[in-house]
């Protein structure tokens, strides 16, 4: 679903992020740890993907709120609990996602270097936004990035009529020589949580196969389907493959809940969460350059592919993010008077000014 710019106000994305960091400083958190949470929530809505953006930040939302109650950590002392050469597994010290996140790839990356593929965990950790982030912390290594994370507890398996596992989202980052990096970044759910909130806040419905109301009945109303907390896995029903979503959201409960000993499907109060990151360095394999160009002809040819009618062109992952964010860096980010309002609420209960319009 594509965010309609109409009657949104555009923000600098330099100026937003100042203020995010300045405001995540006045809960507590250091500045480096500030200013890599920032980032991480401007870089998602500056891609376009405003579910996992500044929509957060506001008195009432995650971050904020679990800072000022102090239910996350705003100063966590992030330790190696076991470690090889090609691995890690991570303790967050139940501290903010973004941080752990950022930590563990750049981790990850430099087992890579060494040992040709990199894997790094993470256990005790909170929700750590747009994992694409993440995996796209590769690329400048010339890497594939791999990051996934379980979430809470929203999505019923195929057959199902209560939720038993998370969104549990998968992203692949992949390096191009001239072409723009192939960058995957997938819920397994036929759509992501967030997604049921902007849709509230445009006043619009969703489509059906993307949520069941309270008595496991399709629903396209925004706000029967985020109270009802009832996800269907990718492809929406078994004619249409959701046991494919399904078995990929378990994978990652295994990888991300499992094997780090952080099982949010099991846990009642469904946190904290778990994480795996992945650095592969295709030297390993073979020659960057040949590589390289090699993913330049995939991507050209499935580009090159023919339009259906009513289209104009074929895109491959990842190029509708990249366009999105070299014109969102030009005009500004656009945003809901009700984000902005959040925003100027953050700013008043912690003394930051709001200087963004």
């Amino acid at each position: 679903m594509a965010t309609d710019t109409t009657g949104m106000t555009r923000i600098n994305h330099e100026k937003l992020i100042r203020f995010v960091t300045r405001s995540f400083e006045k809960l507590g958190v250091p500045t480096s740890d500030a200013e890599i949470a920032a980032n991480v929530l401007v870089a998602s809505d500056l891609r376009g993907v405003d579910t996992h953006g500044v929509i957060r930040f506001n008195p009432n939302a995650w971050y904020v709120k679990w800072l000022r109650d102090g239910v996350m950590t705003a100063k966590p002392n992030i330790r190696v609990i076991t470690e090889t050469a090609s691995t890690a597994l991570l303790d967050a010290d139940n501290g903010m996602g973004f941080v752990a996140g950022h930590r563990a790839m750049e981790l990850a990356v430099k087992k890579a270097k060494q040992t040709g593929v990199g894997i790094v965990t993470v256990r005790n950790s909170r929700h750590y936004g747009m994992s694409a982030y993440y995996s796209m912390l590769a690329l400048p290594h010339d890497m594939i990035g791999i990051a996934m994370t379980n979430a809470s507890r929203q999505v019923v398996p195929t057959f199902g009529r209560e939720a038993r596992f998370g969104t549990n989202p998968i992203s692949f980052a992949i390096p191009a020589k001239d072409e723009q990096p192939f960058v995957l970044d997938m819920a397994t759910t036929t759509a992501a949580a967030g997604k049921l909130e902007l849709a509230i806040r445009l006043g619009k419905p969703v489509p059906t196969g993307w949520a069941l109301n309270e008595k496991a009945e399709a629903t396209t109303d925004p706000k029967i389907a985020q109270s009802a907390r009832r996800l269907l896995p990718l492809g929406g029903t078994r004619e249409s493959g959701s046991h494919k979503g399904y078995g990929l959201g378990i994978l990652v409960e295994i990888l991300c809940g499992v094997l780090t000993g952080t099982v949010t499907a099991l846990n009642a109060n469904q946190e904290p969460r778990g994480h795996l990151f992945g650095a592969i360095d295709p030297a390993a394999f073979r020659p960057v350059a040949e590589f390289k160009a090699d993913m330049d002809r995939l991507i050209r040819e499935l580009k090159s592919t023919p339009p259906i009618a009513g289209e104009s062109r074929v895109y491959v992952a990842g190029e509708i993010e990249f366009e999105t964010a070299e014109e969102r860096s030009e005009r500004g980010i656009p945003l809901h008077s009700s984000v902005l309002k959040g925003l100027r609420d953050v700013g008043t209960e912690l003394g930051v000014p709001y200087d963004l319009e």
